[in-house]
C-alpha cells in the first residue's frame, strides 16, 4: 500500500511512498523528448515532453510508478485491488493501457485541465503489458499546482474526482475516503477547547489531534496524511520545503514487522519528492535515508534512449567525530 501527496509553497512538489513486501529494483528513469514513446493501440509518439520518476523498465518500455513531467504535470499509479475494473477496448475512443496510461498522460499535457481534456477521449483498456506482468489493479493522482484530481477505474466506469485534500491512498474509492475525512473536522494543530461546563485543563501538547488515527491501514494513511499535510509549516528555502515534504509523507512511513504478509514485511520501499518547477526528483530509501537528488536538466532532455539511475538503498551514516 501506498500515498501519494501534492504540496505547493514557493514551489509545487509531487511524491509519494511505495509500501510493499519486495521490490522490482525500480530506478530513477528519465524518458527524454526524442525517446519514441509505443502505445498498443495508439500511434507511437516520437516526440513529446520529457518525464522524471520512478519506474521497472522492461524491455525498454519505463513502466512509471510516478513520474513528472518537464511542464510541471505530476502523476502516480497506486494499487486499488477491491474496486479496479478494467474493459475491452472501445470503439470510438482512444484505448490506452493502465501500463502506458502515466507516459500517455505526462508525455503531452502540461495541467490538470488538458489532462482532463485527454481523459474525455480516452477508454482504459484491459491490455497486460506481458504474460509475466498482467495487468495491475490502480487508481491514479494527477496534479500540478494549482489542483489535484484522482482518476479511478471502477465496474460503474471511469471516475474522475477532485482531490482538495491532496493526498491519494489505497483502498476504498476515494469518495468514501472523503466522506470518512470529515468525521476528523474537529482535529486541531491548536491546543484543544474545554465544552465542558466545568474546568478542565489540557495534560500534554498535542491534544488538539487527539482522535488522530495511527494505524497503517489506508484510511487511516489518508486521514493522517491530510492532517498533516493542510497544517504545515516549512521554511522559504528549497531545502526547507523539501525536507517539510519529506516529513509530512515520513508520518505515513512503514516500519519493518508492523505489517506483515505471507511474502515478507510490508515497508516504505522508498519515499520520493519531485520539484515539479525544476524537475528535480528527490528520493530516500528504507535504508538509506540521505535525501538523494537527481536533476532531469543534467541528462540530455533532446536524446532519444532512456537514462536510469539505480536507487542507493546502503545505510549512510555520516561520521561527525
Amino acid at each position: 500500500m501506498c500515498t501519494a501527496l501534492s504540496f505547493t509553497r514557493k514551489h509545487f512538489y509531487f511524491g509519494r511512498t511505495l509500501d510493499y513486501e519486495y521490490s522490482y529494483h525500480e530506478t530513477v528513469t528519465v524518458t527524454p523528448r526524442n525517446f519514441p514513446l509505443p502505445f498498443r493501440m495508439l500511434p507511437t509518439r516520437p516526440t513529446h515532453y520529457a518525464l522524471i520518476g520512478m519506474a521497472f523498465v522492461q524491455e525498454n518500455y519505463p513502466l512509471y510508478y510516478e513520474a513528472v513531467n518537464e511542464k510541471g504535470l505530476g502523476m502516480a499509479g497506486l494499487n486499488f485491488p477491491k474496486s479496479a475494473v478494467y474493459f475491452p477496448p472501445v470503439e470510438g475512443k482512444e484505448n490506452v493501457t493502465p501500463f502506458e496510461f502515466i507516459p500517455y498522460i505526462l508525455s503531452a499535457a502540461a495541467t490538470v485541465a488538458e489532462a482532463r481534456e485527454m481523459l474525455s477521449r480516452m477508454h482504459l483498456a484491459a491490455i497486460p503489458f506481458s504474460e509475466k506482468l498482467p495487468l495491475s489493479p490502480l487508481h491514479w493522482m494527477i496534479a500540478d499546482r494549482t489542483e489535484s484530481i484522482v482518476v479511478e477505474p471502477t465496474a460503474d466506469g471511469l471516475k474522475i474526482h477532485d482531490d482538495p485534500a491532496g493526498v491519494m491512498t489505497n483502498e476504498p474509492p476515494f469518495d468514501h475516503m472523503m466522506e470518512h475525512l470529515s468525521g476528523y473536522m474537529s482535529l486541531s494543530a491548536e491546543p484543544p477547547v474545554n465544552n465542558f461546563s466545568f474546568p478542565l485543563a489540557a495534560y500534554s501538547r498535542g491534544m488538539g489531534a487527539m482522535g488522530l488515527p495511527g494505524d497503517n491501514s489506508s484510511v487511516s494513511r489518508f486521514v493522517r496524511a491530510a492532517f498533516v499535510r493542510d497544517h504545515s509549516r516549512c521554511g522559504e528555502t528549497e531545502e526547507e520545503e523539501v525536507g517539510q515534504f519529506f516529513h509530512i509523507l515520513g508520518a505515513v512511513d512503514q516500519q519493518r514487522g508492523c505489517v506483515r504478509l505471507e511474502g515478507g514485511d510490508e515497508i516504505t520501499i522508498y519515499t520520493s519528492c519531485c520539484d515539479a518547477d525544476t524537475g528535480v526528483y528527490y528520493y530516500t530509501t528504507y535504508n538509506n535515508r540521505r535525501i538523494n537528488r537527481i536533476d532531469m536538466h543534467k541528462t540530455d532532455l533532446d536524446a532519444d534512449v532512456l537514462t536510469s539511475y539505480p536507487l542507493r538503498t546502503a545505510e549512510d551514516i555520516f561520521f561527525q567525530n
